[in-house]
């Protein structure tokens, strides 16, 4: 927290470019110590990985700097990240046993991406044999890359010391950037009262299960927070709708549902089953601003939406409660990612039932008005 008032626009923070760890940078200076380097790259191009090729080189760089012990500059740095994570690389196999859906596909794909940078890193002679053959200390290089970076471009993967120390929040106070010569700079985004944290934004904040797996942290601060319907395919329609992670939002303290969780419903799920037509003529009223006919269209299928969502919101509430189950009597030391993930499934389960109690009354009225009809 501050000690004293910042002014908007207050310099908080400046780190030399010499001393950021980028994609480029990395690249250029590890290429030149070894072709092993390059051919590592082309490994992991052919074995599918290309995507994934941005964070090869500051992981490489990260293990080399480790090695290089009191002897690199970056070693007060390294010195102090932490030692161990709760990211979904750290987990162990019982912990994948208690995630649900969503954040077990995305630390699945965290996982993917580490073994496929283990299996390149095999391959390159700038690191040592011992360093190779301890997966764990890769693992906590990887997780190095990937909790310390600056968020944003990931095809210039850059980590900044110092500037890694900026925790996440839903409301910022500081922005980062680099200037024209490569320099980090940090400047207070609005007047910060004394006592306030300097925070920046490490993601989408609806989205909490996407900073527990590349993280290892919860964020219970925002107030709305992905819906997690994973069962329809995402097409350019839906998307124009607003099928996206912050968009189709339950809300934690009051349990309302944004307005295109409804019309996702309605349009992937109900009316494909019953009017077909009408479902071409929902999108394109939603298209053209035409709420009238967005909301008569709403208003014939309000049962069967609301009954959709409440089986996908009953339904994750009871799986949550199983996968949380499996963790009793558990041995925390063997297992210190636990804790968070059962405190993630509590926070998911806490908003699930604020939306539950405000869908059964509405399923009960509107059971009793279509009786009547």
């Amino acid at each position: 927290a501050t000690t004293a008032d910042f002014p908007a626009g207050t310099p908080v923070l400046a780190v030399p470019g010499n001393m950021i760890i980028s994609t480029s940078s990395s690249k250029a200076e590890l290429e030149a110590m070894s072709p092993s380097v390059a051919a590592a790259a082309d490994k992991l191009v052919k074995m599918g990985g290309g995507q994934y090729l941005p964070k090869l080189y500051p992981f490489l760089k990260v293990l080399v700097e480790y090695e290089r012990g009191v002897e690199s500059p970056y070693y007060p740095w390294l010195d102090s990240v932490p030692r161990l994570y709760y990211n979904a690389v750290s987990m162990t196999e019982f912990c994948f046993e208690c995630l649900p859906p969503l954040v077990f596909r995305l630390s699945r794909d965290e996982r993917l991406k580490f073994d496929n940078l283990y299996r390149a890193l095999q391959d390159v002679d700038i690191v040592s044999d011992e360093t190779k053959e301890d997966k764990e200390l890769c693992k906590w290089a990887f997780s190095t890359v990937q909790t310390r970076r600056l968020p944003g471009d990931d095809s210039d993967v850059k980590i900044v010391p110092m500037a890694d120390m900026f925790n996440h929040g839903t409301d910022t106070e500081v922005e980062v950037s680099i200037d024209d010569e490569g320099n980090c700079l940090a400047y207070t985004t609005y007047d910060v009262p004394a006592g306030y944290p300097l925070r920046i934004s490490y993601g989408t904040p609806t989205n909490p299960s996407q900073f527990l797996a590349t993280y290892g942290f919860l964020d219970e601060t925002c107030p709305g927070s992905f819906c997690k319907i994973l069962d329809i395919q995402s097409t350019p329609e839906l998307v124009d709708i607003g099928f996206d992670f912050s968009r189709m939002l339950f809300y934690k303290d009051t349990g309302d549902v944004s307005e295109e969780v409804w019309d996702v419903l309605l349009y992937a799920k109900i009316l494909p089953k019953h009017n077909v037509a009408l479902q071409r003529q929902f999108y394109e009223a939603h298209m053209n601003g035409d709420y009238e006919t967005k909301q008569a269209i709403h208003g014939r299928y309000t049962l069967e939406t609301v009954a959709e969502l409440k089986n996908h919101v009953d339904t994750t509430i009871i799986q949550l409660d199983e996968l949380s189950a499996k963790g009793d009597g558990k041995d925390f030391g063997e297992h210190p990612r636990l804790p968070l993930i059962l405190r993630h499934n509590a926070f998911v389960k806490n908003t699930f039932q604020m939306v539950q109690a405000k869908l059964e009354p509405m399923m009960e009225q509107l059971a009793e008005q279509r009786a009547l009809m």
